[in-house]
């Protein structure tokens, strides 16, 4: 293959505290596991690929044409000598070269590191490569996580998660390794040497990039990690933060609409605890089949809560949508009457609402229930009285249970901060760690677990206070806010920073090597 000081008063100073990363429950996509009898959280920079997911189990998107697909004969064990690690899957990668000012002017290489989901609707729902490429006349490179979309090793993931022989390589360290090959193999063919590579992702890709940095300082020159709840493992962050910053959310645009919510859960148990209450109730919010039991609703509901309020983009901002409809029932409407128009002005006016339509299966969803109960294991949880929600503790022994029925394997809940880091982390960071930007909304949920101060004069956190989850990486638009263009500035100037820096190292390098 060929192809031709950082500060602004704009954004406000956090307090030192680092909140703990909430444990996204259901946000970006419920996964309904096939295993844990919880929903258990994944994490996405886009909504409508989480919504995809879960109904259609792939993204039929077309890809632009500039857009050129390969596959990159992978390793499937990068850590083993056994016969068997060295098999080989094929791994889907896509390059835009249309900005390129090519190797020869040592034009940077923007790396975009896919996350949990195909690569699909990556591909133009993240516009942040595409956007900057011509500014910094760079190669764009999308590279699909390992098991899923096209990059699943061995047939059906429904099928490799049943081979234990196989279902081991599937993790976070095994997926960067994976991304270092592809990118040394890029350079070397297009004779790129000295091309800086950018990695960038966001949620848990945020997290594979910032921990791509650390891991790999001599491939990747720097890292925009955008929304990465990289402090929501362990004991780092309260099992509370996620549902602290929903309610606080809510609670910013109508503290009656969250007292509402508030008061609905002990409503929705008051009519089911009646004869004939769960079919009053399924009456009541029109649910297209008749509830079973009231943790249905219950669930659906949330799920309704999470999702505005972690994708509380603008310029619909869609927790004043839901709190609209709340506050605007008809005058008399009693709570769970009010909740339902909330509903309504959400999802729309239907002839009946579907309580399961985000908990369908998908391999997307059972990928990242096998990576939850590995070692992706969000702590997510909240106790009584500590917001909106009813309590649901995180309970690593009923979530180990779980697990174990499911996979036949334990969770290591203290791993990623032993391989990656977390505790202590400003002091790990400023001695280790260098050109990585942390950004953040604070209305994001998942922002109660991100870095949320400077580190040090490279280890940079960029947050505003009315973003939302991996607002910054989405395609730019004319409506989008001031706050929001001046993060990306922000962000955009700190790389060419980094890319100034490097530049000038490399032009000593040569000069010296032609000395010698």
């Amino acid at each position: 293959m060929r192809f031709q000081k950082h500060s602004l008063n704009y954004f406000p100073k956090m307090n030192s505290t680092i909140f703990s990363l909430f444990s996204l429950f259901f946000l970006c996509t419920h996964i309904v596991s096939s295993s844990p009898n919880k929903i258990i959280p994944r994490l996405s920079p886009l909504l409508g690929t989480i919504l995809r997911d879960e109904a259609h189990d792939t993204i039929p998107a077309s890809i632009p044409a500039e857009l050129k697909t390969y596959f990159y004969t992978q390793t499937l064990d990068h850590f083993n000598y056994k016969p068997e690690s060295y098999a080989t899957f094929q791994q889907r990668y896509v390059v835009n070269s249309n900005y390129w000012g090519g190797a020869n002017t040592s034009a940077p290489i923007l790396a975009y590191l896919g996350a949990e989901a195909p690569l699909d609707g990556d591909l133009t729902g993240v516009g942040f490569l595409t956007d900057n490429a011509p500014r910094f006349k760079a190669l764009v490179v999308y590279i699909e996580h390992r098991f899923y979309g096209q990059s699943v090793p061995f047939g059906k993931l429904e099928d490799v998660l049943k081979n234990d022989s196989v279902r081991g390589y599937f993790n976070s360290a095994q997926a960067i390794a994976d991304y270092a090959e592809v990118l040394l193999y890029l350079k070397r063919n297009l004779s790129a040497q000295h091309s800086p590579i950018i990695v960038i992702g966001g949620s848990y890709g945020g997290m594979l990039a910032a921990w791509f940095r650390l891991k790999y300082p001599h491939i990747a020159l720097g890292a925009l990690s955008s929304s990465a709840p990289i402090l929501y493992f362990d004991d780092i962050t309260p099992q509370n933060g996620y549902y602290s910053i929903v309610t606080k959310d809510f609670k910013e645009a109508s503290e009656s609409c969250a007292e509402t919510i508030r008061e609905s859960w002990s409503q929705i148990d008051e009519l089911v605890s009646k004869t004939s209450g769960l079919s009053i109730l399924s009456q009541k919010f029109k649910t297209c089949k008749e509830l079973n039991k009231s943790s249905e609703l219950k669930n659906y509901l949330e799920y309704i809560y999470d999702v505005v309020a972690q994708y509380n983009h603008p310029p619909t901002y869609p927790v004043n949508v839901v709190c609209g409809g709340i506050d605007g029932a008809p005058k008399g409407s009693d709570v769970l009457s009010r909740v339902f128009a909330g509903v309504v002005a959400y999802k729309g006016n239907k002839s009946c609402y579907d309580t399961n339509e985000y908990n369908y299966p998908s391999s997307t969803n059972l990928g990242f229930s096998w990576q939850t109960c590995t070692e992706i294991v969000l702590p997510i949880g909240r106790g009584i009285n500590e917001t909106m929600f009813p309590p649901a503790p995180f309970d690593l022994n009923s979530f180990t249970e779980d697990c174990r029925r499911a996979y036949g394997v334990s969770p290591r809940p203290h791993w990623v901060t032993t391989y990656y880091g977390g505790h202590d982390i400003k002091m790990v960071l400023h001695k280790f760690a260098s050109n990585i930007i942390f950004s953040n909304g604070l209305k994001d949920p998942y922002s109660s677990g991100g870095v949320l101060e400077d580190i040090s004069d490279s280890v940079l956190a960029v947050y505003t206070v009315n973003g939302s989850h991996c607002l910054d990486i989405l395609p730019a638009k004319q409506s989008d806010p001031q706050w929001l263009i001046m993060q990306r500035k922000r962000e955009v100037e700190i790389m060419e920073g980094w890319i100034d820096n490097y530049n000038a190292d490399l032009l000593v390098f040569k000069q010296y090597i032609s000395m010698s």
